[in-house]
């Protein structure tokens, strides 16, 4: 099925290359632009958006109160974050928004459609040069020593169930842990919903980074 994807950024030409990469692609349908986050929320609400390209430095409203936005319209919406700022407290603002994903603007752009892509399946996605931002601000100030098997033990993991959380905290969408694993997607979703339960979390993307905290995986 393909997605519609809405680009939010005020350069002109970092929008061009965007829509010229995702016109290349065979799973992306119709691509929206947008240069600031009013036109965005306008073309968001007259439109059905699966994926959002959200720039944060935005003139007037940024892209934070705008992923908040589109986060609480209660639609079945995916943002990614896309930017050039490495800022600890704007990475975790941009979480506790709702953002799925968050990537640097030096990102391969290559690997931003397939980013695109996981995400629009489900996945979470964060670049890996925020990843320590990120564990940071979600570990205890004092570091602990965890033992991964006894962490896997306390939350009742399976060892299927296991292999999925640490696929899952390297960014694979469902589709794909089950073309690595060779299980039926039906399967991999089940698994999913049972890891999420036991984790006591709503998302993929809570899940990984309690996955990655407490070092279960």
């Amino acid at each position: 099925m393909k997605i519609n994807v809405l680009i939010v950024e005020d350069h002109e030409l970092t929008r061009f290359g965007l829509k010229t990469t995702f016109e290349n692609t065979d799973f992306i349908d119709n691509i929206y632009e947008a240069d600031s986050a009013e036109m965005a929320l306008e073309i968001f609400n007259n439109n059905k958006i699966d994926v959002v390209i959200m720039d944060l430095g935005l003139p007037n409203m940024n892209g934070i109160d705008a992923t908040k936005k589109i986060k609480q319209s209660g639609k079945d919406v995916k943002v990614i974050i896309l930017t050039s700022h490495n800022d600890e407290k704007e990475v975790i603002n941009c979480l506790q928004a709702g953002a799925n994903a968050y990537c640097s603007k030096e990102i391969n752009l290559q690997r931003l459609c397939q980013v695109v892509q996981s995400v629009s399946d489900g996945a979470a996605w964060f670049d890996p040069s925020i990843a320590h931002i990120v564990l940071k601000a979600t570990s205890n100030s004092e570091p602990q020593e965890v033992d991964t098997e006894n962490a896997r033990k306390q939350y009742d993991l399976t060892t299927r169930e296991s292999q999925i959380l640490k696929l899952m905290t390297e960014g694979y969408s469902n589709m794909e842990i089950a073309r690595i694993l060779v299980i039926s997607i039906n399967t991999t979703k089940a698994h999913v919903a049972s890891i999420l339960q036991k984790l006591e979390v709503d998302d993929r993307l809570q899940a990984a980074l309690k996955a990655l905290k407490n070092k279960i995986v």
